[in-house]
């Protein structure tokens, strides 16, 4: 069996039948050919030994458990994918178990930090200081005042249609993971840093005419996520926020976070970051644990 042509057809369907983003067929692309780079006979006819023999040198070269359990799922569906369609007749990695992940709570800002930098965002649209140029400062501003307000994933942040803008409404609606829609909120401050946006990117023809609202000339048509992310930790730097601190995901967490320390109900932020499933929303039950002992500190009669 042809291995590149297995892993073709198994991304072709991951796209067609499961709505695989750009970004999650990519990731699948480098773990099977990496895994079948690493296989003597290939990655299609590997055996079980052959499997875990991979997955041995894989941990033994120092990779994090998750990126352990990554690999080996993406192994998982490209094998019953060549099962179910008769191109084998077994499943190599039935017998194969992922390492024991421990876990992690997500890098947050706490609320003084973000509105630290957020003014700077704005007063650097406003006056940009020397080495930024005017139209790179307010779209920034922008970036980072929507994805604060919206909570979306980067690479839904960086591709909005122009439409969104346009519209100047409280609400929007954005497709997110497996092409599902849902509604995020836009706050005043995020609609103002739009609408500027939307005034200087029509000053310079390279952009007015893009359906992007953030236009780039990259092979996509919009700014890179990598791009925004580096702007993003330049920022924070001025801010006096260690960027090392700070990614738009730790935004999304922020988003997250601070609306459940504010009172939030955990299904309503989970419908808000698009998740499926509520387990992936139970990041953050930390919070709520928080405020629920604050709560009781606050109001019950016998707290000291």
């Amino acid at each position: 069996m042809n291995s590149r042509t297995a892993i073709e057809a198994f991304l072709e369907m991951m796209s067609a039948e499961r709505g695989a983003s750009a970004n999650t067929l990519d990731a699948y692309r480098r773990d099977l050919e990496e895994a079948h780079g690493d296989m003597t006979g290939g990655l299609a006819d590997a055996d079980a030994s052959a499997i875990h023999t991979y997955l041995g040198a894989v941990a033994a070269r120092g990779f994090a458990p998750s990126t352990q359990a990554r690999k080996l799922s993406a192994l998982r569906q490209f094998f019953r994918f060549l099962y179910a369609e008769g191109l084998r007749t077994d499943d190599p990695t039935g017998t194969a178990s992922a390492p024991r992940r421990t876990a992690s709570l997500p890098k947050i800002l706490s609320e003084a930090e973000t509105g630290r930098l957020l003014d700077l965002a704005a007063a650097e649209a406003a006056n940009p200081p020397p080495g930024i140029a005017p139209a790179a400062a307010v779209r920034l501003h922008a970036l980072v005042e929507t994805l604060y307000a919206t909570g979306l994933r980067v690479s839904e942040l960086v591709a909005l249609p122009i439409s969104v803008a346009l519209r100047d409404d409280r609400f929007f609606m954005v497709r997110g993971k497996g092409g599902k829609q849902r509604m995020v909120p836009l706050t005043d401050g995020a609609r103002g840093a739009m609408s500027a946006w939307l005034d200087t990117r029509a000053t310079s023809k390279s952009t007015a005419d893009s359906a992007f609202l953030f236009p780039a000339a990259s092979a996509s048509g919009y700014l890179p996520r990598q791009a925004f992310a580096r702007e993003l930790k330049a920022l924070a730097a001025r801010a006096g926020i260690a960027p090392s601190k700070i990614s738009p995901h730790v935004i999304r967490h922020a988003f997250a976070s601070h609306l459940l320390q504010n009172g939030a109900d955990l299904r309503a932020v989970q419908q808000l970051l698009g998740h499926a499933d509520i387990s992936t929303t139970q990041i953050y039950t930390h919070v709520l644990e928080e405020r629920l002992v604050r709560l009781v500190n606050d109001h019950h009669p016998l707290a000291d």
